[in-house]
């Protein structure tokens, strides 16, 4: 258990920066699958187990390693997304395969040259646990390695159990809704940018609409959250990847990630990341930050060095997908006229966004309002296709 002193500490930081607002407004607590250990342990007697996990997987006080093992189940190995099994890894970058020094199981990456299990991968096993936080945008790629890891076990006939917890943004659905020419990593499945679902009702989606191959042979069980609705207010009890340190970067987000193939930086590279913007040349407001090299998060930050000004976003009230900071960040690239150096990346916004048409609107100077009537039938349409799949009560509907 020593090995899990680190995770604890990082812990106790993210819980002091989300202050007392870390468990769901709500007189009656939520149970997460992973702790209600009678619907689902017991299925587990007998077989050879392989886990989907990171260092939000925990049941009670214990990772769900230590949990599972606690309950003579035969785990196996551990598969490793991104930012790796204890999430210590910065964004992108490779997972490599190692030994947990605590358990002495293999720790496989499925993050890096393998995305999708192989059979060798996965030999002998017989149910593997999808258990990992979520926060609710459709390029956070946990999402998309729970994909091909279904995918996986329909291929190689392994059941897959899905362990619930809730989606902080879990009541805003927006954003364009992804076109499949747009596919990838960042983006798998054709639902909105917030698709105000947690991780077991995509999963019965990804399975019930086709979405993998084989999807009709996959045994898929899934342990809903206990006392849980999509609109409570919900803070994560620990930081769900190195660059969202507390519940502000998490509500900000999906707003703030479509900089990311920007020439604007959201922060990588200090201690609010997520949290700011700002730019060494355009002036995007007052504030001023100066990225630097963090090893365990943004070792090779954008503008590492380079004295920043733009907005301190710590206190600000921007919630669900507002388009309001890209608009006013590309304004002041038009006026300083720098609009040509705003996009890095096209392809890459194109693939965060799901579509092109976005980036185009932007480029066009639509206005807020024409760019969100542009994707309304498309969200309507999405909300209809995902009702057969929900768990929990939703005023979206």
């Amino acid at each position: 258990m020593k090995a899990w002193l680190g995770l604890f500490a990082a812990t106790a930081l993210f819980l002091n920066a989300c202050s007392d607002a870390t468990t769901p407004k709500t007189s009656i607590a939520i149970t997460v699958g992973a702790e209600q250990a009678e619907r689902y342990v017991p299925q587990l007697d007998g077989k050879k187990v392989a886990l989907v996990v990171n260092q939000t997987s925990r049941a009670h006080d214990q990772h769900l390693v230590d949990y599972l093992l606690a309950q003579g189940i035969d785990v196996t190995k551990v598969l490793a997304p991104e930012h790796g099994f204890r999430g210590d890894v910065g964004a992108g970058e490779t997972i490599n395969d190692a030994v947990d020094p605590a358990t002495g199981l293999p720790i496989l990456s499925i993050y890096g040259k393998t995305k999708k299990p192989s059979a060798e991968m996965l030999s002998g096993v017989d149910t593997i646990i999808f258990d990992i936080q979520d926060v609710g945008a459709r390029f956070y790629t946990y999402i998309s390695t729970m994909h091909y890891v279904m995918e996986a076990a329909a291929e190689q006939g392994i059941e897959m159990l899905v362990l619930d917890r809730p989606n902080p943004n879990g009541a805003y659905i927006d954003g364009p809704v992804l076109e499949k020419e747009f596919q990838s990593f960042v983006g798998m499945h054709e639902i909105p940018l917030l698709h105000g679902m947690t991780v077991a009702e995509l999963a019965q989606m990804i399975k019930g609409e086709g979405w993998i191959n084989n999807a009709d042979q996959l045994k898929l069980t899934v342990v809903p959250v206990a006392n849980y609705a999509r609109d409570m207010t919900y803070h994560l009890p620990i930081a769900p990847s190195p660059n969202l340190p507390n519940a502000q970067a998490i509500q900000l987000y999906p707003s703030l990630c479509l900089f990311e193939p920007t020439a604007v930086s959201i922060g990588r590279g200090t201690e609010f990341p997520f949290q700011v913007l700002g730019h060494n040349e355009v002036a995007l407001g007052e504030f001023q930050f100066s990225p630097r090299s963090m090893p365990n998060s943004a070792p090779q930050p954008k503008l590492e060095g380079q004295q920043l000004r733009g907005q301190d976003l710590r206190t600000s009230a921007i919630k669900g997908f507002d388009l309001a900071p890209l608009l006013d960040a590309y304004a002041a690239f038009i006026a300083a006229g720098k609009a040509d150096d705003f996009f890095t990346s096209a392809a890459f916004f194109d693939k965060l966004s799901g579509t092109d048409e976005l980036r185009k609107a932007i480029v066009a100077g639509q206005s807020e309002a024409e760019i969100r009537a542009s994707w309304q039938a498309d969200l309507t349409r999405f909300k209809q296709q995902r009702q057969p799949y929900l768990l929990y009560p939703d005023s979206n509907n």
